[in-house]
């Protein structure tokens, strides 16, 4: 490990199931100090942790190796797989989160989440789109990292799947009440990229939560769950090959 890290071993995992380790789980902490967060995860009353742990500062900290199932991602979905502890590697960023100041993430931090996933993507078979946040496989429960994450400087290190974000302008908008094929396109295009959302031709509250979860991580500029021009258009140019 070329990444200079402490270690703080979390007695949270177990055997992972079969299949790829093929996602990148970007997490923040969302509690009030990085000295609580890393208590939590170390709490076997807890259960919960994480692989690797970035502060403020950019220091890494390792509590649990790649080869087991840490419990990190929760309840979650992306592409019709459920257990995306057993097919991911989790990433905790430490960020106060919405509900405690959520700010910006220092440089630091970054270079250092940069280096770590590198590292990371060099031992497994992750592809770009599998790069993730916990709000886009958990769009119901979660809102991290969030909108101030960086993924578009990510992208540019080689790391994640990223295009720049069509410009928000008046137009036609799909909201919650409406129904009918476009909703239905919507949500089909949605599903193909992997969120984990059914058929079906109307505007509900699971859509509204994917939709806000797609723009925290590719739309940042404006999170309301309304999927205008600019949502769709950058949705579109995401499926491309």
């Amino acid at each position: 490990m070329a990444v200079s890290h402490d270690i703080r071993e979390s007695p949270n995992h177990n055997a992972r199931g079969p299949g790829a380790t093929d996602i990148l789980l970007m997490h923040y902490t969302g509690m009030r100090s990085p000295e609580d967060a890393l208590k939590r995860l170390c709490d076997p009353q807890a259960q919960v942790s994480c692989h690797w742990f970035v502060d403020e500062g950019g220091q890494v900290t390792w509590l649990v190796e790649e080869g087991r199932r840490a419990w990190h991602a929760g309840r979650a979905a992306w592409a019709g797989e459920t257990d995306i502890n057993s097919r991911s590697v989790g990433i905790e960023i430490v960020n106060p989160g919405h509900e405690f100041g959520y700010r910006a993430f220092p440089e630091p931090q970054i270079d250092a989440v940069i280096a770590l996933s590198r590292e990371i993507l060099s031992r497994h078979p992750i592809p770009r789109e599998r790069v993730l946040a916990h709000s886009d496989v958990a769009p119901d429960r979660k809102e991290d990292p969030g909108e101030l994450f960086p993924w578009d400087r990510l992208h540019r290190a080689g790391i994640g799947h990223w295009v720049q974000p069509e410009p928000i302008v008046a137009g036609d908008s799909l909201g919650p009440g409406d129904t009918g094929e476009a909703v239905a396109a919507l949500r089909r295009d949605l599903a193909s990229y992997g969120y984990p959302i059914g058929e079906g031709g109307a505007y509900d509250g699971a859509t509204r939560c994917v939709v806000q979860a797609f723009q925290r991580h590719f739309r940042p500029a404006r999170v309301d769950g309304i999927a205008d021009v600019s949502t769709r258009a950058t949705l579109a140019r995401l499926l491309q090959p």
